[in-house]
């Protein structure tokens, strides 16, 4: 079976709110027309597979490498998660889906609407699914379980299968926490749910804030966080992304921070990386909240000013970089204080060393040859490693999928040409847009024989020069 950037099988809010969110970041123009579907791609120096999305459709699609869809499912996916079949009994083109939503509640960087999660097969078969109860549409599933608290999943960012069968949910909460000034936080919760429902495990974020490294200053900014842009609670930290740390050099060199088992958080509002201890729920390393300002581009160097990132995970063993922190660090706004990139916004794929906290490889568009803000997400987005030491990056922002080499070159990319209607980026109204939360590349070996694919060269037009 083909290694891939898996980090579950080692062991593997409100529209105002994100529209609100958009509204202080930066914005890179783009043009009215442009290309959608697979833009360019050199077979023999990508890695070939299919890639899973969600998009602004509401649908989930597998395409190849040519952009062909090759399976769809009627479901949106906040992240999709394509499981390895080692995780599901040999099962082959099993799927992570949200299944429904509350009716009225409106969903756009948090699971407040989120009412239902489950497991979908190839057929469109659910298979398992939890907090909608077994009054639920979805009453046919092999496994009903409910059980989730008030009634709802509230799933949002993350969540995954864990190896002993459960399902690790990252989800939000609402309530009051004495200490800050707002009425009620919106909080980050992380349950482990049984096949039957139960939660085996869960951690609360605002339980552990004396962890994540917080200055005495940050902290009174923190705690004085209140509402914004009409939401009822406050987006304190947002964390983003959940991520099994999964067996590594580290640990097996006896550092306990990085076992297995641990999990990896990151906290957009709050610029921070965590790894929380799964016995204890403390958190045992951080990376940030305060960083030193970007330093140039010479690796390794200290880690410098990362800006609102996403998708931090340790590259799984059997990849190149393994045992390293990969990062999409989207350099928007956020922070307590809030930093921003300055007058030329561009995000960064980095990789880092988590002992040294030493950055020893990163992207940009400038490893490309082309301007710094070619490449720019200000939110949402995704990096992956992939078995032929490429990486997989998500441009979210934009739709923008595509693979580059260690030394920068684009063997592949795909502009999603899936749109939707939505109020983030709309200044308050409805757009039109094809921005994609996430990109999981998957393996042809982790869908059932016979499906189809495709890997014909596209070729770049030249560019004039002077």
């Amino acid at each position: 079976m083909s290694a891939v950037p898996r980090r579950f099988n080692t062991l593997p809010t409100s529209i105002a709110l994100a529209a609100g969110m958009m509204l202080a970041m930066s914005a890179t123009a783009a043009p009215s027309v442009h290309p959608t579907g697979v833009t360019r791609y050199e077979p023999d120096r990508a890695w070939n597979g299919y890639v899973l999305f969600t998009g602004q459709d509401k649908k989930t699609r597998l395409i190849d490498m040519n952009g062909n869809e090759v399976k769809q499912w009627p479901y949106e996916g906040f992240p999709p998660v394509l499981l390895d079949p080692a995780l599901t009994k040999g099962k082959k083109g099993n799927v992570l889906l949200q299944l429904a939503q509350l009716p009225g509640v409106q969903q756009a960087g948090n699971g407040l609407g989120n009412k239902a999660i489950g497991e979908v097969d190839w057929n469109g078969n659910v298979l398992w699914q939890w907090g909608a109860g077994s009054q639920d549409a979805y009453a046919s599933a092999s496994v009903d379980s409910g059980g989730a608290p008030g009634g709802a999943a509230k799933q949002h960012h993350d969540w995954g299968r864990l190896t002993n069968g459960n399902t690790l949910v990252l989800a939000n909460k609402v309530h009051a926490v004495p200490g800050f000034a707002a009425k009620a936080l919106l909080d980050d919760v992380i349950y482990e749910v049984t096949p039957d429902g139960k939660i085996a495990w869960q951690w609360t974020a605002s339980e552990h804030l004396a962890e994540f490294g917080f200055s005495p200053e940050s902290l009174k900014l923190v705690k004085a966080a209140q509402p914004k842009y009409g939401a009822q609670a406050v987006d304190w930290l947002h964390i983003n992304d959940m991520a099994v740390v999964g067996p590594n050099k580290w640990h097996k060199a006896g550092d306990e921070r990085f076992n297995p088992d641990n999990i990896v958080i990151d906290s957009r509002e709050a610029n921070f990386v965590a790894i929380i201890d799964k016995k204890t729920g403390k958190v045992v390393w951080t990376l940030g909240p305060d960083f030193p300002a970007i330093a140039g581009t010479k690796v390794p160097r200290p880690v410098d000013q990362l800006i609102g990132q996403h998708d931090a995970h340790i590259i799984p063993e059997g990849l190149p970089g393994a045992g390293n922190l990969l990062v999409f660090d989207n350099q928007g706004e956020a922070g307590y204080p809030k930093v921003s990139p300055g007058i030329f916004p561009h995000s960064r794929v980095l990789e880092i060393d988590p002992v040294k906290k030493e950055i020893v490889w990163q992207y940009t568009a400038v490893d490309s040859r082309q301007p710094a803000w070619s490449f720019y997400s200000a939110f949402i987005s995704s990096a992956r490693r992939l078995p032929n030491g490429n990486t997989l990056i998500d441009e979210g922002m934009n739709g923008r999928f595509f693979q580059v080499t260690p030394q920068g070159d684009i063997v592949w990319e795909y502009v999603s040409p899936y749109y939707g209607t939505s109020a983030v980026g709309g200044n308050g109204k409805q757009i039109d847009t094809n921005w994609v939360y996430r990109a999981q590349p998957v393996p042809y070996d982790w869908v059932p024989e016979g499906t189809p694919r495709a890997e014909r060269p596209v070729s770049v037009p030249a560019i004039a020069k002077r």
